[in-house]
């Protein structure tokens, strides 16, 4: 279930934003609100997954608004839904899930709210994290794995298994033992960092992260795995040159 909350200073609007939001299973809705005053004290009070942001408002507008919230741990999700096209520029600096322009048709709607049930199940994919050692026994095992959301499944990666890990805008391509082709899924850059150990994972392209276990060898500029040639950034090479030890490249 997702929790969403409406905000639009616009009636109309905010009853039809409501009856679509009320037609979805997955959605709940917690609150709605006229402004972002009002939308800030439900946040307060309420646990907000998802907000669908209108952003010409009296008073702070919704870029504003959204700007404001950059400095949470974890900012919900934002769709726009605005009757101006010319805020698309706006929504894609500030990160916002979609943008809506109005007047929004329900297949529209829905098809925006799929993407935020996506990227919901991967946010809350279960990640590798550290596990602390027990004074009085055997360490335990750290999870080496993840899940990503392909097609409306929740497919399993095994950390171990990945080569390595292609950005393409929206999209990741991840590269893993066992299988030609990459699992595709929809996911930025940032979110898979998260989800990798720092000394086993290197950027070293705006594009590409690769598995330093899994390296062949390295090149000038290009970095060899498997059959697969990946580019090495300038900006990155004093990164890979840090943390691998030539003598274990073959």
């Amino acid at each position: 279930m997702i929790r969403c909350l409406a905000v639009d200073d616009e009636m109309l609007s905010l009853e039809l934003l409501e009856d679509n939001i009320r037609r979805i299973p997955f959605l709940q809705l917690v609150g709605r609100c006229t402004n972002a005053y009002e939308a800030m004290d439900v946040m307060l009070r309420e646990s907000v997954d998802l907000i669908f942001l209108d952003i010409q408002m009296g008073g702070i507008t919704g870029t504003q608004f959204l700007q404001s919230l950059s400095a949470m741990s974890s900012r919900p999700m934002v769709i726009f839904v605005t009757a101006y096209k010319k805020y698309a520029l706006d929504g894609f600096e500030l990160d916002v899930l979609d943008y809506l322009v109005k007047p929004v048709a329900f297949e529209r709607f829905l098809k925006a709210v799929n993407k935020a049930a996506e990227y919901h199940a991967l946010r809350n994919a279960p990640t590798l994290s550290a596990v602390p050692a027990s004074p009085t026994g055997p360490t335990p095992e750290v999870a080496d794995y993840f899940f990503v959301n392909v097609e409306y499944n929740l497919v399993k990666i095994t950390i171990s298994h990945i080569y390595f890990i292609e950005g393409l805008k929206d999209y990741i391509k991840i590269y893993v033992q066992g299988s030609d082709k990459p699992i595709i899924t929809r996911l930025p850059m940032k979110a898979i960092t998260e989800k990798l150990p720092l000394n086993r994972f290197i950027r070293i392209h705006k594009s590409f992260i690769v598995s330093v276990d899994k390296i062949t060898s390295i090149r000038k500029n290009r970095i060899y795995i498997q059959h697969h040639i990946i580019p090495i950034s300038d900006s990155y090479r004093d990164d890979l040159f840090r943390i691998i030890d030539p003598q274990k490249l073959m």
